[in-house]
C-alpha cells in the first residue's frame, strides 16, 4: 500500500509539472473545467494533497483499471504464456482488418465471391489484409482454447473464480460461432458445403434443433438469406456480445484477486 501511495505521488508530481506549462487563462476557462474533473492536476488551483493525489488515479480510466498490486508470479511469461492477452490482441486485429474488408464486400450471392476475388487481385494490400484476417481468426480460436486449458490446468476455475470461468466458456463458444459465421462469407464451394454440414448438425439438436437451423439458414437450404444473416451475425451481433463479455471477464479478473497462483 505504501508503494502504491508513493507511485501515485510521483505520478501526480510529474503531471503537475506538465500542468504548470499550460497558460492560466486556458486552465480557468469553462471549456477546460468541463473537460477535466475536480482534483485533476490540469485544473487551476490544484494543490498537492493525499485527496487530490487519489483523484489523479480515480479520474484516469487507464490508471483506475490497473490493479493496485500485481502478484510476482503473474508477471512471469512461463506461467500464463500471455494467452489471454494474445487472444485480446487477435480480437483487436480481426476488428481492424474486418472493417477494412467491409469497405469492399457486399453480402449478396451475386457479388460476394466477385468482391473477394477483386479484393485479392485489384485492391492494394487486399490479399495481405484478407490473409491477416483469416489466419488471425484461426489463431484466435487456438489461443482462446489454449487459454482455457491453461486456466483449467492451474485450477483457476476454483473459488472465488467460478463465475469468471463460466464467462470464459461463453467467450470460447462465441469465438467458435464468430469463426463459423465468417466461414460462409467468401461464398465458395468449400464455405457452402461446410455451412450446410454445420447447420444440418445443429438441426439434430434436441427440442429446438429444427428451429435453430431455420433461423440460421433463413429457410431450408443455404441461400442469399443465409449469407445476409451470417454477415450480420459476424460483423455486428457476435462482436458486440463478445466485447460485453470480455469487459466483464477483465473486470472479474481484477475483482477476484488477479491472476490465480500456481498449484
Amino acid at each position: 500500500m505504501a508503494k502504491s501511495l508513493q507511485d501515485s505521488q510521483t505520478l501526480a508530481e510529474k503531471l503537475q509539472d506538465k500542468a504548470t506549462q499550460i497558460p492560466s487563462d486556458l486552465q480557468g476557462s469553462q471549456f477546460w473545467n468541463s473537460v477535466f474533473r475536480p482534483g485533476s492536476v490540469f485544473r487551476a488551483g490544484y494543490t498537492d494533497s493525499p485527496r487530490n493525489r487519489s483523484y489523479v488515479i480515480m479520474n484516469s480510466v487507464l490508471y483506475h483499471l490497473h490493479p493496485v498490486k500485481v502478484k510476482r508470479h503473474a508477471v512471469k511469461l512461463s506461467y500464463t504464456l500471455c494467452l489471454g492477452g494474445l487472444s485480446f490482441f487477435l480480437f483487436i486485429l480481426l476488428t481492424i482488418t474486418g472493417i477494412f474488408l467491409m469497405f469492399f464486400y457486399r453480402p449478396t450471392a451475386a457479388a460476394a465471391w466477385t468482391d473477394i476475388e477483386t479484393l485479392q487481385t485489384q485492391i492494394a494490400f487486399g490479399l495481405l489484409i484478407r490473409n491477416m484476417h483469416r489466419w488471425g481468426a484461426h489463431l484466435m480460436v487456438i489461443s482462446v482454447f489454449l487459454h482455457m486449458a491453461r486456466v483449467f490446468y492451474h485450477g483457476a476455475y476454483k473459488a472465488p473464480r467460478e463465475f469468471n470461468w463460466v464467462i470464459g466458456v461463453i467467450l470460447l463458444l462465441l469465438t467458435l460461432l464468430l469463426s463459423f459465421t465468417g466461414y460462409l462469407l467468401p461464398w465458395d464451394q468449400l464455405a457452402l458445403w461446410a455451412v450446410t454440414v454445420g447447420t444440418n448438425m445443429a438441426g439434430f439438436a434436441p427440442v429446438l434443433g429444427p428451429q435453430v437451423k431455420f433461423v440460421l439458414l433463413g429457410g431450408s437450404v443455404v441461400s442469399t438469406e443465409t449469407l445476409l444473416r451470417f454477415y450480420v451475425l459476424h460483423v455486428l451481433f457476435l462482436p458486440f456480445v463478445i466485447v460485453i463479455f470480455m469487459a466483464i471477464h477483465f473486470w472479474r479478473v481484477r475483482k477476484d484477486g488477479g491472476i490465480s497462483g500456481p498449484l
